[in-house]
């Protein structure tokens, strides 16, 4: 369980170092904003690809197949990394890097429960969950520390991250198989995103703020760290470490704080809390204060953590089994999507308007999304007609049997 979770976050430590380096690339190599932002970006379609094609393929052909093989090419992304010379190598890795990620998520998720001891399963859920997320803020924060205090960031970072990548390799490859294979390998790669009725009443209140909370942490990722230097005009590794650390630091604590809270109160307290960091970012953009922006950054992982998680325990448990993996996919074809594509057209605006038009600008977007999340939960939690029995207003979860990410059954 531990060799598990050491490769998990492996990963996540990856596509998290590259927030703080995609600064440091650009100074080396003098490209434009707008293809740092394409680059940070493109991890997502990767990512979402890979998620909806091999999500459930380790339930068919076993955990460590899959997890190897997603090592194995996550260990060609930091190859190239390490010895790009030039933006095209960054965007390949990251690319490749989100094929990984999404190939192997599932599978690491499912194999840490699986692994855990019988009266410690809830440990293994909480390891995937800490492995994703704080992965991200501390590959971050680890890289901007490098950036800040040597002079080899770049080689020191993805040295480790290959070695780390290895030991995932050789524990996978010696632990014992968890999963029983099953037929239906070649229709589990079908993608299939489909919404049952019973759900979407819920979906269509929760997708505007799960685009929204996934619009700013990718403006944490994607654009926050090029701000310090470009706005706030402070020439730090660990500062552009830091703008990239504390949105996901903060939402990991926070979506494991809120498991036990009746999920229509994290819900609302999710969108109050989004509108909140928007409106800091915002703020601090325009009164050139990067601690004002930093507790913006903060207020939004407070809300990705309280609405993301929400999200999920009202939708995915309104949809009957053998629908639920469709469901899943809905969800995060919604996230990635909003974590990719924004974020792209935000860096092609800064050229023509200024960071600071388009930080703005895209802040409010996520505003106008949350409250029409905020509206939508006002419906479903004080109906005009008698309450449909299987969408019970007040919040209140179904029970949720397993729920699997991808195509297939």
């Amino acid at each position: 369980m531990a060799g598990a979770a050491v490769g998990f976050m492996s990963l996540y430590l990856s596509a998290g170092a590259l927030t703080p380096l995609l600064v440091l690339y650009r100074q080396q190599w003098s490209f434009p904003a707008t293809m740092l932002t394409l680059a940070f970006a493109v991890y997502a379609l990767g990512f979402l690809v890979a998620v909806l094609t091999l999500g459930s393929l380790s339930d068919h052909i076993g955990r460590r197949p899959v997890i190897i093989g997603a090592l194995i090419v996550q260990l060609v992304s930091d190859v190239l990394f390490l010895t790009g010379s030039d933006v095209s190598w960054v965007v390949a890795g990251r690319v490749i890097q989100g094929i990984a990620s999404g190939a192997a998520t599932a599978a690491f998720t499912a194999a840490l429960v699986e692994f855990a001891p019988p009266h410690k399963k809830r440990l293994g859920t909480v390891l995937g969950s800490i492995g994703l997320t704080g992965g991200l803020a501390a590959g971050s924060l680890l890289a901007g520390v490098a950036i800040q205090f040597t002079p080899s960031a770049n080689t020191i970072a993805f040295v480790s991250l290959i070695v780390l990548s290895v030991l995932g390799i050789i524990v996978t490859a010696l632990s014992r198989e968890t999963a029983t294979r099953t037929p239906g390998t070649p229709r589990s790669m079908i993608p299939r995103v489909a919404m049952p009725p019973a759900a979407r009443r819920e979906f269509a209140g929760a997708a505007p703020v799960v685009a929204a909370v996934w619009m700013l942490a990718g403006l944490s990722g994607g654009l926050a760290p090029s701000l310090v230097r470009s706005v706030f005009h402070l020439d730090s590794g660990f500062l552009n470490g830091l703008t990239g650390f504390i949105a996901p630091a903060v939402s990991v604590v926070v979506g494991l704080s809120l498991a036990r809270i009746e999920p229509r109160h994290a819900m609302t307290t999710g969108i109050y809390t989004s509108i909140a960091g928007a409106v800091g970012i915002s703020g601090g953009v325009l009164g050139g204060s990067l601690v004002l922006m930093i507790i913006g950054q903060a207020l939004a992982g407070i809300g990705f953590g309280a609405s993301f998680t929400a999200a999920l325990r009202l939708v995915i448990p309104r949809a009957a089994d053998h629908q639920r993996a469709g469901v899943v996919a809905g969800i995060y074809v919604v996230a990635y999507l909003a974590f990719g594509v924004p974020i792209i057209v935000a860096g092609q605006l800064a050229g023509p308007v200024g960071d600071i038009t388009a930080v703005v600008g895209y802040s409010a977007l996520t505003v106008v999304f949350a409250l029409l999340s905020l509206a939508a939960q006002f419906r479903i939690s004080h109906p005009r007609k008698r309450n449909d029995p299987k969408l019970p207003a007040n919040g209140q979860e179904l029970p949720v049997a397993g729920v699997r990410v991808g195509g297939g059954s």
